[in-house]
């Protein structure tokens, strides 16, 4: 009976940790490339990837502030202004958005779906 509760709560929180990681909430608007590049420009374009990633390749324009660093540099972003973020993927840009809605109070917070990876816009290189 004992390994049953285990078990059980072992599943719980792989679902809830699972949960967490890809859910997107409603203040988070999810943009197609197509949309995020027709509103980046005239926005806050913001990559949280670490400095070394950012290096390799970002889209032109943003800044690097990466997700490790977001909570020391919170005051860098403008909560009047819209936000757009990306990462490699979009978890993590998920993950600050969160951060950025919390300690911000910012409204127009978008991100872009897949992330830099499958981007296929203009980039530049360090």
């Amino acid at each position: 009976m004992l390994d049953y509760l285990w078990i059980i709560l072992l599943v719980a929180l792989i679902t809830y940790f699972l949960f967490r990681r890809f859910y997107t909430p409603k203040y988070l608007k999810t943009l197609t490339q197509e949309e995020f590049i027709k509103g980046y420009r005239k926005a806050q374009l913001i990559d949280v990837r670490e400095p070394r990633e950012f290096d390799g390749g970002h889209i032109l324009g943003s800044r690097n502030i990466p997700l490790s660093q977001l909570r020391q540099r919170i005051n860098e972003i403008r909560p009047d202004q819209a936000v757009y973020l990306y990462c490699q993927s979009g978890a993590r840009s998920r993950q600050a958005a969160q951060i950025i809605r919390k300690k911000r109070k910012a409204e127009d917070i978008n991100h872009l779906k897949g992330g830099f990876k499958k981007w296929t816009g203009k980039i530049k290189k360090k």
